[in-house]
């Protein structure tokens, strides 16, 4: 599938990662409604969230899989905009999917006391993600990084879950790359192209997304 087969207008646009420069571009571009479970989490590996989402969430960040790591991150107001408090990083282990902005460096208390706060979201999130995705009737995701082998996986995994039509745009980076070239996976339902490994940069996000709409 090229881009040419993937313009056009969809009810609903969800990013599936891999880090928060998805859903960013996707709001900058008017083509994002909702907040979805991994928007502001970094999942590294598209096989992991295969997972995640064959496993329809179950699992995900429970507590005792959770693990605080070194460094810090940066708080996010109204669970969108990206602001200069720290926060903790804290692992999922389960599924190898990091939290950078959603547990805030409170003075004299422990990473978990927000958890209870967290989770709610989280579920909230999660519900909300599953019934766009099994009601709506064209949906489109994107996602930052993957393979062959990986986009497979999820056609087959969505498959399953989606109920309407839907198709998934991936974007692969390359260091040192220039420009977008469209890579012929031969899935009926993928595009994936070749980019910059610059996961900010204007000039490719206005390019694959040229011609993509959410209908009104």
């Amino acid at each position: 599938m090229y881009l040419q087969q993937i313009k056009g207008s969809y009810d609903e646009i969800v990013s599936l990662g891999s880090a928060c420069n998805t859903a960013i571009k996707l709001r900058q571009h008017n083509l994002r409604r909702f907040s979805g479970p991994l928007d502001w989490k970094v999942s590294g590996s598209l096989s992991d969230v295969n997972r995640l989402l064959k496993n329809k969430f179950k699992g995900f960040m429970e507590l005792e899989n959770m693990r605080l790591m070194d460094g810090s991150g940066y708080g996010l107001d109204n669970g969108t905009d990206l602001q200069p408090a720290k926060s903790h990083i804290v692992n999922d282990t389960y599924y190898n999917i990091i939290s950078f902005h959603d547990f805030p460096a409170l003075p004299n208390q422990d990473w978990a006391a927000t958890y209870p706060a967290f989770k709610n979201k989280l579920h909230y999130r999660i519900d909300r993600f599953l019934e766009k995705i099994t009601n709506s009737r064209a949906i489109l995701f994107v996602r930052w990084a993957g393979s062959y082998e990986q986009a497979v996986e999820l056609q087959s995994v969505l498959s399953g879950m989606v109920n309407g039509q839907f198709k998934i745009l991936i974007l692969v980076p390359v260091e040192g790359f220039q420009g977008v070239k469209e890579l012929n996976w031969n899935l009926n339902q993928v595009c994936a192209v070749t980019v910059p490994n610059l996961p900010y940069d204007d000039s490719t996000w206005n390019y694959v997304f040229n011609g993509i709409t959410l209908t009104n």
